[in-house]
């Protein structure tokens, strides 16, 4: 390119004979001749064709490659046993001549796989109140100050485009539950359609077409709360554009500016607020003259009422241990000791596990999620494990239920247990918790400690006067109520009634 642009140069701007074009270049007359009389800018060659040993097997070796790529990758031939099998077909070629044309095709796959995933699409729009859609993300929040990785639920209303955040340990059904219950709450109304992707919280099989099996929770929330749910197709998430997209501006919108926070529970209000703020931040995409809050205000007009909350919960058959315990995600939970070595039901919420038996709850524990592989907890009532004790009084020193007493029942066990069957008038104390409050029992329990001397007597002599009714304030009588003639005492008349009586 740069010798035919010299050479160009010196013929026409020069005026540089032929001659002496061809002394300096050494380029063939003719050639320089064409060059000049076609004004070619450009040079062309034809394109060589030069046969090679592999072009006989180009289109079986084509067929192995593709053959291979639907295999695992402990199944699949290596280039050199591909070589090889070409070699018994009667290939005398190189080993770098397959290779080159492998590493070729490979590359034409790549770039066919990129041209077919751009796709045509079409732009949406929805009506006020018509759909949401739904997703799930991974991000990360400082939390009592560990970092700590977070399952973050995102709802956009289709129209107004006003979104919620909530964030959960775990992907599970009764995150799945509590988030639509708060999103739902925020956004003070229900749209009439829902749009997931085929998350397995709510699709337990996906079939032919738009057929899926839903989960049978998940179904029940969606008739709880009369809206319509629509899954996309698989790997499709343009399908839900709207969500994908909100997932990629939070980052930097709010997760990118996170505090740290000393709870989860801290961190989901500041989320809530956080949202709704944003939505008076925001401008509408579609309608840019006016922000995201102005839209919603309209669209919220259009949502269906709010009902009251799903009870998300999944449910669980158990039993409980000799120990009065139950076991859930490597943790144990206290029940009544009446319950032990029986089956029970477990209720699993979000933030709660609710304990059931004879249609009953009998237990209510706050959840504790542990750590994957960390060791599990135990989370003890002490309530739970007075049946037990009025039999066996002496478990009250070395009990592990016991060692989360109130302050003021620990310092009365310490004066008791110092006298003979002080073991036993402590828990007959205890005990009075299965028949009055629990903070009645102890404000008796402290004023008997204040007075120096406490025993069972004198905290139930307390007890009862803390629970003794308040004499009734005097009535003043109103004066069109007050009698002329006051009635008087008199016993001596019933005398006379027994004498008139006897003389008859």
């Amino acid at each position: 390119m740069a010798i035919l642009s010299s050479i160009r140069r010196w013929h026409l701007r020069d005026h540089m004979p032929i001659r002496e074009i061809v002394r300096k270049t050494g380029i063939a007359r003719n050639t320089i001749k064409k060059y000049l009389s076609n004004k070619v800018v450009e040079p062309k060659y034809p394109k060589r064709k030069t046969p090679s040993k592999l072009d006989d097997y180009a289109i079986k070796l084509a067929a192995w490659l593709k053959t291979e790529t639907g295999k695992g990758r402990k199944q699949k031939r290596s280039i050199k046993q591909l070589y090889c099998d070409l070699v018994q077909l009667g290939f005398t070629g190189s080993y770098d001549r397959v290779a080159a044309f492998a590493k070729r095709w490979r590359q034409e796959q790549h770039e066919l796989a990129k041209t077919a995933g751009r796709g045509t699409f079409i732009p949406l729009t929805f009506a006020p109140g018509e759909a949401f859609q739904f997703d799930w993300s991974e991000d990360w929040a400082v939390i009592a100050g560990e970092r700590t990785k977070l399952q973050v639920a995102h709802f956009k209303l289709s129209h107004s485009r006003a979104f919620f955040l909530r964030a959960y340990p775990l992907q599970t059904h009764e995150m799945l539950f509590d988030a639509h219950n708060h999103a739902f709450a925020t956004f003070g109304g229900v749209p009439a359609r829902g749009i997931y992707d085929n998350m397995k919280t709510a699709v337990d099989k996906i079939k032919r077409g738009k057929q899926r099996d839903v989960n049978i929770r998940f179904t029940a929330m969606v008739s709880h709360y009369l809206y319509d749910a629509e899954f996309c197709n698989p790997a499709s998430g343009w399908e839900k554009g709207q969500i994908e997209k909100n997932v990629r501006d939070s980052r930097h919108r709010i997760w990118n500016q996170l505090p740290a926070f000393g709870s989860l529970a801290e961190l989901n209000d500041w989320l809530q607020q956080r949202c709704v703020s944003l939505w008076s931040e925001i401008a509408h995409p579609e309608q840019t003259d006016r922000l995201v809050a102005e839209v919603y205000a309209e669209e919220r007009l259009c949502l269906m009422a709010l009902s009251r909350p799903f009870d998300g919960f999944i449910e669980h058959a158990k039993g409980v241990s000799p120990m009065c315990l139950v076991t859930f995600d490597r943790n144990r939970y206290s029940v009544p000791a009446s319950y032990a070595n029986r089956p029970i039901s477990l209720r699993v919420y979000a933030d709660k596990l609710v304990f059931v038996a004879e249609a009953q709850i009998i237990a209510e524990h706050v959840r504790v999620i542990s750590k994957k592989h960390g060791p599990g907890v135990t989370r003890y009532k002490w309530r739970h494990y007075l049946g037990v004790l009025q039999r066996k009084p002496g478990a009250l020193r070395n009990g592990a239920p016991f060692t989360e007493l109130p302050d003021g029942f620990k310092r009365l066990q310490a004066i008791l247990l110092k006298r003979q069957g002080g073991d036993r008038e402590m828990v007959e104390i205890l005990a009075l918790v299965l028949h009055h409050e629990e903070s009645e029992v102890l404000a008796a329990v402290e004023l008997a400690l204040e007075s120096g001397a406490p025993s069972k007597q004198h905290v139930l002599n307390l007890l009862n006067r803390l629970l003794e009714p308040a004499a009734p304030t005097p009535i003043d009588t109103p004066t069109h109520l007050v009698l002329e003639v006051e009635p008087l005492a008199n016993v001596s008349r019933y005398d006379e009634l027994r004498e008139e009586r006897h003389a008859a």
